[in-house]
């Protein structure tokens, strides 16, 4: 479907929603009504014919009862009225998404007065993602649906840029496998998992701190190593050195490597966005300038 006129004028909107709306849910409540309505979900949830020639449709109830099983926060029958919390409802998209198929129509059953239908998968997945993409878009929402069926969290476009496209090859397994980690629990739709994000991401500024000079007690030499490699102007070797001080800082004061009672928490998204930004662009930067990729 090409764009709306007001996106072609305008620009899409930004996708910066975290919570599902109303007007969204009622949308997702009609995508799915329509997709039972014309038998998509029928490769797993078909309704039989009883002749036993084919499948004519989708068996609703059982579809309910599955989906009462796997997504147990979603209210049924749907309701546009009643807006459930945003997880459930993106693993309720997850669960349609993997049992979605394009039905078509081979032959007509004139005793039952219904069709028998095939289904092509593939293309079934596709639509559906695409549908449930141009909702959140329209509305901004933070979230899209892969072709893997996996949902992820869209992050501020001047952060995902640079976490997109950065390749992780340090040399160091265990740091390339920290700052992945850090990278996925990221984009995760949970804010507890992107909570967890920062604590992987300030393990791996740990990491990183002796990778110049490894060894017990050796972290301060290491650590003047690495920045002396980050700049050589010493008004901005400064800067770094203040920065790096403020992210060790940051990491022992708040909830993020510790958790004791007395630490202030981390409690909203935003703040996941604008600490993990800060210390990922230090990362970054120390990586790329000590030839370890980035």
């Amino acid at each position: 479907m090409a764009p709306y006129f007001s996106e072609s004028e305008l620009g899409p909107r930004l996708r910066i929603s975290e919570e599902i709306s109303g007007v969204v849910w009622g949308a997702i409540v009609a995508l799915i009504r329509s997709r039972i309505v014309d038998g998509s979900f029928g490769p797993r949830y078909g309704a039989e014919c009883p002749d036993g020639q084919g499948i004519y449709g989708v068996d609703e109830q059982t579809f309910v009862l599955a989906l009462r099983g796997e997504v147990p926060d979603i209210s049924l029958p749907l309701n546009p009225a009643q807006i459930p919390p945003t997880l459930a409802i993106l693993d309720l998209i997850q669960f349609c998404y993997q049992s979605v198929a394009k039905p078509s129509q081979v032959s007509w059953h004139e005793f039952f007065k219904h069709w028998h239908l095939n289904f092509d998968q593939d293309q079934g997945r596709e639509t559906f993602r695409n549908d449930v993409d141009r909702i959140f878009r329209r509305n901004g929402i933070a979230y899209e649906l892969t072709l893997g069926g996996d949902i992820v969290r869209i992050g501020p476009p001047v952060l995902m840029g640079e976490l997109m496209n950065m390749i992780f090859a340090t040399g160091d397994d265990e740091l390339n496998q920290m700052l992945e980690a850090a990278r996925k629990k990221l984009l995760n739709p949970d804010l507890i998992v992107r909570k967890e994000a920062l604590e992987k991401l300030w393990d791996a500024w740990e990491r990183i701190k002796t990778l110049e000079i490894p060894g017990e007690g050796n972290k301060p030499a290491s650590v003047k190593q690495l920045l002396d490699k980050a700049a050589r102007e010493p008004r901005f070797r400064n800067v770094l050195e203040k920065e790096a001080r403020e992210l060790t800082e940051i990491g022992n004061t708040f909830q993020i490597r510790h958790t004791e009672t007395h630490k202030p928490p981390i409690e909203r998204s935003e703040q996941v966005d604008f600490l993990f930004h800060r210390l990922f662009a230090m990362i970054r930067l120390a990586l790329k300038m000590s030839g370890r990729g980035g």
